[in-house]
């Protein structure tokens, strides 16, 4: 069975077939960063992480290219209610973004392009498109015309233009042809960064960038475009006008993955709904929060509770506890191991993580059936396919990443620490200083850790 993704521009299940064999290029909507990010931020950036294993995985070269947009209205409105330059605030959370991609396992990209830095090819692409008669300048600023491309402007969002509403890029269109005409450059304006171009000082539209950045570094047509479902309109559907308008073939795929919402409603700063990274690593481990991202099939929407994530979490912990106890039978773990098929099948349709993952739960359940019958051919077989499996997902507990990165590194520490702290406590009820061994287990408690006192000796857990 081929690769089959889901393509939003023909609203059709394709086979992936890319244009140059063995080589893949993929370009992702990163972040605009005015803020820290939230989880629905980081669950387009996991998503995309699995597509670009899975892809790596069945021997294609991924050129993985995600941008950065550091300069916008929202930017600039956060930097004068702080009194301090645009730049400030864009590195700030850039940087929140980049720490949280990595504490969930993301992959680094190939090319991770800042908007700012690539002002020149901006100018570029609006030339060609007034050369080509697509776009104009009026009153300082430049705009894409519409109508020019009337005939297939709407496409990816299933739109018609007479439909469509005014813009609303700008504080007014009064200098617009028309109102659905979209903004390639604003003219300068008091307080704000400007770059010198030939139709005068201003900065980038947000829907320029992209395509200047995806163009540059993949060329004029390359596979993929992905993103989140609300960028379909108006920003996807502008890149794909002006970049087509001005002679480029641009995406052949686009990808678009669900929301996640709080109660029901789209998770946003402006609503004051926003559950950030550090916040949700309080709640559960690294892995785990990467594992309930990717649990739920890519397009669809995941409304978020508590209670769901802990679920999640539990089910990893699952998965997680084979491993681990396997690994004691298990020493030598076949890194060649075959995938199962049922579980390259789920991935091969449209990406399928869901499906994917109850094959995973699957070879686990029979793999503890064989540890608890000292079977240890098949334990070593189903050991080597789970792992292989969560490999693929990003998610093996035995990785570089999990075991010695803010995740199993951690809690190892974590686990040598309450053995002392437990050891103490033994200690002082050996000399039946009761007190002190109360007040051990008192802080254990307060910090999380619940122990159980059993014939065996004690057992800890941590407080979920």
């Amino acid at each position: 069975m081929s690769l089959n993704l889901y393509d939003t521009s023909t609203r059709t299940v394709r086979e992936f077939v890319p244009i140059e064999p063995g080589r893949v290029s993929i370009y992702l909507c990163g972040a605009t960063v005015q803020a820290p990010p939230h989880i629905g931020h980081i669950r387009s950036g996991v998503n995309f992480d699995v597509l670009r294993r899975w892809l790596s995985r069945q021997g294609y070269d991924v050129t993985f290219c995600r941008n950065v947009t550091d300069l916008d209205d929202k930017i600039i409105r956060v930097a004068a209610d702080e009194g301090v330059p645009w730049f400030v605030v864009a590195e700030r959370n850039q940087r929140a973004f980049t720490w949280a991609y990595d504490q969930l396992g993301c992959l680094p990209p190939t090319v991770e392009p800042r908007a700012m830095g690539h002002v020149p090819e901006m100018i570029e692409l609006m030339h060609r498109l007034i050369d080509k008669g697509h776009a104009y300048a009026s009153g300082g600023d430049v705009y894409f015309d519409v109508r020019t491309y009337a005939d297939r402007y709407g496409k990816l969002s299933n739109q018609k233009l007479e439909n469509m509403l005014a813009a609303a890029d700008t504080d007014a269109d009064s200098a617009k042809r028309d109102p659905r005409d979209f903004a390639l450059w604003k003219g300068e304006k008091p307080g704000e960064p400007t770059w010198p171009t030939p139709w005068g000082r201003g900065r980038p539209g947000w829907h320029l960038e992209c395509s200047a950045m995806a163009t540059k570094y993949l060329g004029g047509t390359f596979d993929i475009h992905g993103g989140g479902v609300d960028l379909i309109f108006p920003h996807h559907e502008n890149e794909i006008a002006q970049s087509q308008a001005a002679g480029d073939g641009f995406a052949r795929y686009w990808m678009h993955n669900g929301m996640l919402q709080l109660g029901g409603t789209k998770m946003s700063k402006s609503l004051g709904n926003s559950l950030l990274i550090p916040e949700m690593l309080r709640k559960v481990r690294p892995v785990e929060l990467r594992y309930y991202l990717i649990a739920a099939h890519y397009r669809s929407s995941i409304d978020y509770s508590d209670e769901s994530l802990q679920e999640s979490a539990a089910g990893y912990r699952r998965l997680e506890g084979f491993v681990s106890r396997a690994a004691e039978v298990i020493h030598d773990v076949d890194a060649t191991a075959p995938l199962p098929q049922a579980f390259v099948d789920a991935l091969n349709d449209d990406l399928n993580v869901s499906q994917a993952l109850a094959v995973v739960h699957e070879v686990v359940r029979e793999g503890n059936v064989a540890l608890a019958q000292g079977n240890k051919e098949q334990v070593a077989r189903h050991l080597a396919e789970t792992q292989t499996m969560l490999d693929v997902l990003g998610l093996d507990p035995r990785s570089e990443q999990w075991r010695n990165t803010g995740d199993s590194g951690l809690r190892e520490v974590v686990d040598a620490l309450i053995a002392v702290a437990l050891e103490q406590r033994q200690a002082a009820r050996a000399r039946k200083d009761y007190a002190a061994a109360d007040a051990i287990r008192e802080q254990l408690a307060a910090a999380g850790v619940v122990v159980e006192d059993t014939p065996q000796g004690p057992r800890w857990e941590l407080a979920r």
